[in-house]
């Protein structure tokens, strides 16, 4: 009798131990899954800031593009418009006293739209509408007189 208590002592302590391991087991696979799961949700949220910045870098890369290409068109219109001045000759004295006076009056005549427009607009819209009209007064400015050397005659 002694040899069968033995036995079922044994087999019992074996189960407990048994379900033990597996229940310390489970327990391990939990955490083990959850730390898995952690790492992949780090890893999808760094994939996906990744993929934004990605989209970032392309929208400046796109607009860096775009501004290079306006303001190499903007030079280019420069130079055409340049050449197309120096392919002019010479006309009557009256036509070529015209044609030197025209880029000054304008000049003037846009600076002074720009100094009533100041003194004119109420102090809200000043700011708009000052900036857009001394824009176009300084571009005029530069443009008409920024390439004003004197020219060489050939002999």
């Amino acid at each position: 009798m002694a040899d069968i208590v033995g036995l079922a002592a044994s087999a019992a302590g074996g189960g407990v131990f048994g379900l033990l391991g597996t229940v310390i087991g489970r327990a391990a696979g939990y955490f083990e899954q959850r730390q898995s799961q952690a790492h992949e949700r780090a890893r999808w949220q760094h994939d996906a800031e990744l993929i934004r910045l990605h989209r970032q870098a392309r929208r400046e890369e796109h607009a860096a593009a775009e501004q290079l290409a306006e303001t190499s068109g903007s030079w280019a219109g420069l130079a055409a418009s340049l050449q197309a001045e120096a392919a002019i000759g010479d006309s009557y004295a009256w036509v070529n006293a015209v044609r030197a006076l025209t880029r000054p009056v304008l000049t003037l005549l846009l600076w002074l739209i720009t100094w009533l427009v100041f003194v004119a607009s109420p102090e809200a819209e000043q700011v708009k509408i000052v900036e857009t009209s001394t824009f176009a007064a300084t571009a005029a400015t530069l443009w008409w007189f920024g390439d004003r050397r004197a020219q060489r005659t050939a002999r």
